[in-house]
Order: structure tokens, then sequence, then C-alpha cells
């Protein structure tokens, strides 16, 4: 299965925030729409992610104040990020590899969608429930070879 057809299920809500904006208003954003992650884009253009692990590894412990740290000072720049024809076993992967949970997809320069480990495991879960079931079916003799 491929990354697009996660965003076709799924949707391809982009929910973002600006570099300049309060770690306190990214934090609220990710409660408004429940997400774990929100893109920092600055004029159409991805420039780092933001994420519950930031906030709790760069603000909490750091004795900051989010409503006075800006996204720009915590976010992760360098983006790890895929695009819509990579596998979701590619995804499994990198997710794996780099202990991350979100990836954004990125075809021709824009961003077009995002999918976390919840979308990417979900997805490995239905694939391989349909495989057991083809099996079973042949198995069993549901394909009806004369023996």
């Amino acid at each position: 299965m491929l990354v697009k057809e996660i965003l076709n299920q799924k949707g391809r809500d982009i929910f973002s925030v600006k570099p300049s904006e309060t770690v306190y208003n990214a934090i609220a954003k990710m409660a408004e729409y429940n997400v774990g992650a929100l893109l920092v884009m600055e004029d159409h253009q991805l420039v780092g992610i933001i994420s519950e692990r930031d906030y709790r590894n760069k603000v909490i412990l750091k004795g900051r104040t989010s409503k006075e740290t800006q996204v720009k000072d915590i976010m992760t720049e360098k983006v790890i990020r895929v695009q819509s024809n990579d596998s979701v076993n590619l995804c499994m992967q990198l997710m794996t590899d780099k202990k991350i949970r979100h990836l954004p997809v990125i075809d021709n320069e824009q961003v077009v969608g995002v999918i976390s480990i919840g979308d990417v495991v979900k997805t490995v879960i239905a694939n391989q429930k349909t495989e057991i079931n083809s099996l079973r079916d042949y198995i069993g003799g549901g394909g009806g070879y004369p023996g």
C-alpha cells in the first residue's frame, strides 16, 4: 500500500502554525485539532515541525513558558518527509528508526498531507487481516481445488 492511499482514506487536512507564533498557541491548536504535532509553515513552505515531545523536552523540562517561547525556538527544523508514492512499509521503517510519530507528505515541493504512526499501524493491520482472510479462503478450499 502507498502513502497516497492512506491520505485518500483519512483526508489531506494540514494543521500548521507559523514560526513566530507562541508555543502556547501551537499547543492550543494541537488540542483543538486533536493531533500530536503541527507543521511549521512560512509562505506555504515547510520550515519545521513541532510536537508534544518538543513541548515536553524543550519548554517544560527547560523551565521555559509556553506563552513567551516562540515555535521557531523549539521546532525541529530537519523534517523527515515522504512522498505520496512511497510505501507504507518505508514509513513504518522511518518512524521506527528515527523514533518519530508524524511524517509530512511532500509532492513537487508542496505539502499534500501528514500521516501519523496510528495511520500507518491501522493500515498495516488492515492489510494483514485481508491477507489472512485470503489465505484462509485458499486453504479452506474456497478456490474449488478438486483434490
